[in-house]
């Protein structure tokens, strides 16, 4: 075994290096090799093996693992999303790990500080001398003129029970300087120079849940026993079982339970979100239960704090639940018994930029079967795919059709706001005077308002009166959206951003309307409604930072804030006992998108964000504006139709060839001149059509937006039947691929693939 096929972190695939003979290398380990002339990366080892490349090779300059940083199954993952996604492994190896594990430079070794480096903290222990309780009176008589250092020490011991070995726990220096004493950092040294305390010094996890006194899970109700029945009873025979359960049906608690079940047999549990924003709410709710056995692990932490968890799993091999958002997946899990998918139908599950363009729920269920385990899919509204695997027998199904305890599911009111336009009733307002009247009542019974718009800044267009000029962005071909928070203009695609003219460019003239509305515009309004109350934002401008979103939840969770604006940030399971009302204040923007889908996740908008009213004793109401009250999907929103609504969709995609009985691969094409573009895009459609047939190509189609980034876009869509072998179909694209590097139109295109889109 005198060769390793090692991955860097860059979109290309495995090089082939020499391992000296004095070198011990592992697959999963770390080495650094040289690249190119100059240049020293580190990858890692997916293959040992005795092949000789028809190529001379270079030695692996050093091995920085004694024991592997990747599992095995972790390397059969990694490949199983390169060849399925159409990426390079080196694509998803910079997706995978932290990058404090891969540092690289133009020198080896490489220079101090670069890469991973451990979290040290100083702690306090009582010195050897003065552990007995002897010794221990004869200092406190020494310290009878030293009151704060008495003071001090008295502190210490209250705080670590050092005295009582049963119940001793570390302190650490910062924690013992949290008091009002201003000279605090002094004393202590004094106490250790006396030789009365000893400072030391640890690697501590950083982003582990500290530990804290567990609780029992809450007793589950009747439909909740029968609901964990049946799902013990479908993983006898699946691997894979969706519970369907109404808002505020208490699925958490049965993950809860689920989870608990496999910690006990000694397994591994990921839980995954699609949302940042939920692991704030649910942190707090697991570590009641499940202490110090749970970590949590998204993009928001440092790279620091996610090597932590990476290292705090690789080294042990005790029960651990790990929950998070879709990067989870990547993981180094030991012995995976379960994944529990929340909220499984959000399109945020899917990786959209940069490769690979995976969607972590289908990823999931790969990676537990890799390990034996099990998935529980979670979702009041699920996604049109898994409800039909589910009723087709591929997954097992578990209905929850009521809510926990006494409350009942909102009541539902539509307005028609083009009827009350019309009658010159909403002519200057966002709010129907329905809607104003309920939020008036909720504030006056000190209850909460959630609002939403799934639209964020000010306005969306702004226009010239005159002349209608509108300013659009010189980098995509889109219109810039004007946010008034920063009295700017921005582009939502790239994140160009210029001052808003306070002339027309165009004509001169003055008058710029501004047309649609966001959050900001609502808050705006309703500042001038309801003066008195207290407002929040959460939408992407809102939330920059994780502490944002635990300020943003916080208050509202402790009743600080009593109307909560948002978009569908707002949609995502969060849990407020006090919310009484719910505004959708434009439900017509969430249905005219040109996407398959869009009716499918109106749907799932409006029922999760209506979910988010009346979840305790009292019913709640939700406001639904549209200028199309009679529109069906409005009538299955207010029923509450899931079934319905999928039904209806399921057949017109049966008739129109679209998932889950046909698979969507999508080419897209991009480059600075749109005529090369085009000629590529056509030439790679036409050679597909007659290798693959008429009827399962598209295109080249133009996209909604065809310029993004200053790149033109072009797509080729590809539909396959469920059932059609995968492996022939992706030679065929590989192949495709190659002949077109000939063409002189793509030695300055980009070309990616998109599967399941």
């Amino acid at each position: 075994m005198n060769f390793a096929e090692v991955v860097l972190p860059l979109p290309l695939e495995t090089f082939t290096y020499r391992i000296p003979a004095e070198m011990k290398v592992e697959v999963g380990s770390r080495v650094v090799v040289n690249l190119g002339r100059s240049h020293f990366h580190t990858g890692i080892v997916v293959e040992v093996h005795d092949r000789k490349p028809p190529y001379k090779t270079k030695d692996i300059n050093a091995c920085l693992d004694k024991h592997p940083v990747i599992r095995p199954p972790q390397v059969r993952f990694w490949k199983w999303i390169a060849s399925y996604y159409l990426c390079k492994l080196g694509d998803v190896c910079h997706a995978a790990l932290p990058s404090g594990f891969l540092p690289d430079g133009r020198e080896w070794p490489f220079p101090e500080g670069s890469g991973y480096t451990p979290h040290y903290v100083t702690f306090v222990r009582i010195a050897e001398n003065c552990r007995d309780e002897a010794k221990l009176s004869a200092v406190f008589d020494q310290l009878r003129r030293a009151p704060k250092q008495e003071a001090m020490l008295l502190r210490f011991l209250d705080l670590s029970h050092a005295l009582n070995p049963a119940d001793a726990r570390e302190v650490s220096k910062k924690e013992l300087q949290e008091t009002d004493e201003a000279t605090s950092s002094s004393v202590l040294d004094g106490l250790v120079k006396r030789g009365v305390l000893a400072y030391y010094r640890k690697a501590v996890p950083r982003g582990i849940t500290p530990v804290c006194r567990t609780q029992p899970p809450h007793p589950l109700s009747d439909a909740q026993l029968a609901a964990h029945a049946a799902i013990i009873e479908n993983f006898r025979t699946r691997d894979v079982c969706l519970l369907h359960g109404v808002t505020s049906s208490g699925k958490t608690e049965l993950y809860i339970r689920l989870i608990a079940d496999t910690l006990a047999r000694g397994r591994q549990v990921l839980y995954l979100l699609p949302e940042i924003a939920l692991t704030t709410q649910l942190t707090e709710r697991l570590s009641k239960v499940f202490g110090e056995h749970l970590m949590v692990y998204h993009s928001k932490f440092s790279d620091a704090e996610r090597v932590e968890i990476w290292n705090r799993l690789l080294r042990t091999e005790e029960p651990a639940l790990v929950m998070g958002v879709r990067s989870s997946v990547f993981l180094p899990f030991h012995d995976l018994g379960l994944v529990v998918v929340d909220e499984e139908h959000e399109n945020t599950y899917k990786q959209q930029e940069p490769a690979p363009r995976y969607q972590a729920r289908n990823a999931a269920i790969v990676l537990a079967s890799l390990h034996g385990g099990k998935v529980l899919l979670g979702s009041a509204t699920p996604s049109i795919e898994s409800y039909f695997n589910a009723k087709t027998g591929k997954y097992g199904l578990v209905e929850l059709t009521s809510r926990y305890g006494d409350s009942r599911m909102p009541r539902m009111e539509v307005v028609d706001v083009r009827e009350l336009r019309r009658k010159k009733i909403m002519r200057d307002t966002l709010f129907s005077p329905l809607l104003v009247k309920y939020i008036r009542e909720a504030l006056e019974k000190d209850e909460q308002v959630i609002l939403f718009q799934n639209r964020r800044g000010f306005a969306p267009v702004v226009e010239c009166k005159a002349c209608g000029w509108t300013p659009r962005c010189p980098n995509c071909d889109v219109s810039l959206a004007y946010h008034r928070a920063h009295n700017r203009l921005e582009c939502h695609y790239c994140g160009h951003i210029e001052s808003l003219p306070s002339h027309c460019p165009s004509c001169g003239g003055a008058d710029l309307q501004m047309y649609g509305f966001g959050t900001e515009k609502i808050e705006e309004e309703i500042g001038r409604l309801f003066p008195g109350a207290h407002t929040d934002r959460l939408d992407l401008d809102a939330v920059r930072s994780r502490m944002a979103y635990e300020n943003i939840l916080g208050d509202f969770a402790q009743g600080k804030t009593q109307i909560l604006i948002g978009t569908q940030m707002l949609s995502k399971g969060l849990d407020f006992g006090k919310v009484s009302v719910v505004g959708i204040l434009n439900a017509d923007s969430l249905l005219n998108y040109p996407d398959f889908r869009a009716h499918e996740r109106a749907f799932q908008l409006m029922v999760q964000v209506a979910g988010r009213a009346g979840r305790r004793e009292r019913q709640g109401v939700v406001v639904v504006q549209t200028s199309q009250p009679g529109l069906p999907l409005i009538g299955m929103v207010c029923r509450g139709a899931y079934a319905e609504m999928a039904a209806l969709q399921l057949a017109e995609r049966k008739a129109f060839r679209y998932p889950p009985y046909y698979r969507l691969i999508t080419t897209v094409f991009r480059g600075r001149q749109e005529e090369d573009v085009v000629e590529a895009a056509g030439i790679y459609a036409a050679r597909l059509k007659e290798k693959l047939g008429e009827r399962r190509v598209l295109g080249p189609v133009v996209p909604p937006v065809t310029r993004i980034q200053n790149l033109y876009l072009r797509q080729v869509i590809l539909k396959l039947e469920a059932s059609a072998a995968l492996p022939p179909v992706w030679d065929v694209l590989a192949a495709l691929r190659r002949d077109l590097q000939s063409l002189p139109a793509m030695k300055s295109l980009l070309l990616h693939y998109d599967v399941d889109p």
